[in-house]
């Protein structure tokens, strides 16, 4: 019998497209060439695992993969770029979707509707920062989420007297709390010791997150302060609306200005934009897109109720929309204003200049 020599497997300068489905314990991968599905499989969560399959099955390619933001972040990007393969990180919401896939999802679907998509060029990738950008903007995300804990914690106190007849007036509702409405609360008196102990867990809490919040703020500041924040925060805070914290979300959310082509593409990713729905002659407009960056928008909105307040030209044109629309609606348009100053402080480096009324 002759014996059949195994020629040496060489797929230099061929494209590979791998699609994954990534979980806590397992990935999900299915590998595309340009003639169609060569494989799909489940592999442990490990980037060297997923390098060695190539290099191993198709030396010399090109390898291109993708995988859906979600709660594992980008750090499998970070690896991947590392070991030279080329890396799409997509938005769930813009993968091309079958109705039988949506119908049937499973993991290994989802893989291989990845895999095609990227061998069809159907994916458009997300921005992805760098690492110190990531670090910068998680602690600045941290201080959000405290404050909303520290705002359900005073809900759960202003609950818990207001279930025993304790009703505090509209003044002790809704203005910040002072350190003597706080001791006020600590004064009261429950019928019980369990009572007691409740009101006291409550209050404990709200002290260590006010700790907590004021720590990050701090750091927040000291973040401002550096020589990469400290400049685009001074000409940022030359605008209307616009306080040290506000600065450092806007910077830490849209990390590079230049990333955005126009004014429409930054208040797309804003999500400062019509939700328009179009058939034939017929167009429906419900109102502001759901598809936002939360963060952002929300800030911009708040700094646009403070900037009508001090600038005469966003003023004048609040009134003036104020007349054929409502108040939300027209506020919407002021941040769109507010947000094309931002962009051009931030793409020109030089303070706001207000408009000054004659």
């Amino acid at each position: 019998m002759d014996k059949i020599k195994n020629s040496k497997l060489d797929c230099t300068g061929q494209p590979v497209y791998v699609g994954l489905d990534v979980h806590k314990k397992s990935w999900s991968v299915s590998v595309f060439s340009r003639y169609g599905e060569y494989k799909s499989f489940t592999q442990p969560p490990q980037v060297d695992t997923l390098v060695s399959y190539l290099k191993r099955h198709f030396p010399g390619g090109e390898y291109h993969s993708v995988y859906e933001a979600g709660y594992c972040g980008f750090w499998i990007h970070d690896q991947l770029k590392e070991r030279g393969i080329n890396c799409t990180v997509v938005n769930p919401a813009d993968v091309p979707t079958k109705q039988k896939e949506e119908q049937h999802k499973r993991d290994r679907v989802d893989c291989r509707k990845l895999a095609r998509g990227l061998c069809n060029g159907e994916m458009e990738g997300i921005y992805v920062p760098s690492r110190q950008m990531r670090e910068d903007r998680t602690l600045v995300r941290t201080r959000q989420a405290l404050v909303k804990k520290r705002t359900r914690c005073k809900n759960q106190i202003k609950g818990m007297l207001s279930f025993y007849g304790i009703h505090l007036t509209d003044e002790q509702t809704f203005a910040p709390w002072s350190e003597r409405f706080i001791k006020w609360i600590e004064s009261i008196r429950m019928e019980r010791d369990s009572g007691n102990t409740a009101l006291k867990a409550h209050l404990e809490e709200l002290a260590y997150l006010r700790q907590l919040i004021a720590t990050v703020n701090r750091a927040i500041l000291k973040l401002a302060g550096s020589a990469e924040y400290a400049t685009p925060v001074k000409v940022l805070k030359s605008a209307p609306g616009i306080s040290t914290l506000t600065a450092m979300i806007l910077l830490t959310e849209l990390c590079d200005m230049a990333r955005f082509a126009s004014l429409d593409s930054l208040c797309n990713y804003v999500g400062l934009i019509p939700a328009i729905k179009r058939s034939g002659e017929t167009e429906y407009v419900r109102g502001i897109t759901p598809r936002r960056n939360a963060h952002l928008r929300w800030i911009l909105i708040e700094a646009a109720w403070v900037a009508v307040r001090k600038d005469p030209a966003l003023m004048m044109a609040f009134t003036e929309y104020c007349k054929r629309m409502r108040k939300n609606r027209a506020i919407v348009k002021i941040a769109r204003k507010l947000l094309n100053r931002i962009r051009y402080i931030l793409k020109h480096q030089t303070p706001y200049v207000p408009c000054i009324a004659k």
